[in-house]
């Protein structure tokens, strides 16, 4: 089978991670969502506490001149590198870590603006999983057993720090269909829906 990368942005409360986690199941290949951050920080040798602690959560515009001139991780050594902010240090390291996941073959990558990452990657299928908000309330407040007024309070701070930190990092509008491969309402779909849309897509487009 030819290497395939699927990236899945998704609104909280989708069910994203699960259609990836699906997804990566069906076709027996590596997903990664949490698990991106537990090996950027392995490879950094960064604590992984911190990788959480500022997951997918917009920060300085000098990081981002950074990101935008092609920079990883991998090119800073020295005093140059040593001398960054950590935010810098942890984005770089997480930046260079879906690269090299996506080297090895294919996998899938939830969130973190692995699209933008894997710009260059010829074999890369981007997708968008959103539904309704009334509908992500539910599921949200069902889910972690809260009220409906706690989760949509959840899903609107969630939702915004997701779209700063992606249209911040790639100039692109987070949740844009056009900014995407595929949107998929997973409301309409459904988790298995979405998951038998994105292996049709890719049957069609990487024959």
């Amino acid at each position: 089978m030819a290497k395939i990368i699927y990236t899945i942005g998704r609104e909280f409360g989708s069910g994203g991670r699960d259609v990836g986690q699906k997804l990566a199941e069906k076709l027996n290949i590596p997903f990664y969502d949490k698990e991106l951050l537990t090996r950027a920080a392995a490879e950094s040798g960064l604590c992984e506490e911190i990788f959480h602690m500022q997951d997918e959560k917009p920060t300085s515009s000098f990081l981002y001149s950074l990101v935008t001139d092609t920079y990883s991780f991998t090119n800073y050594h020295g005093n140059t590198y040593m001398d960054m902010p950590l935010s810098q240090k942890v984005f770089l390291a997480q930046f260079d870590t879906i690269k090299q996941i996506a080297a090895e073959g294919s996998c899938v990558i939830v969130g973190r603006c692995a699209d933008y990452a894997l710009s260059e990657e010829p074999n890369c299928i981007n997708a968008f999983i959103y539904a309704d908000k009334n509908y992500r309330i539910k599921r949200v407040a069902h889910d972690l057993g809260i009220s409906e007024s706690k989760a949509k309070d959840m899903i609107n701070r969630t939702d915004k720090e997701r779209a700063s930190y992606y249209n911040f990092y790639t100039n692109k509008k987070w949740g844009d269909s056009r900014s995407y491969d595929l949107a998929l309402n997973s409301e309409k779909l459904g988790i298995d829906g979405c998951v038998d849309m994105l292996i049709r897509f890719s049957d069609i487009n990487h024959q």
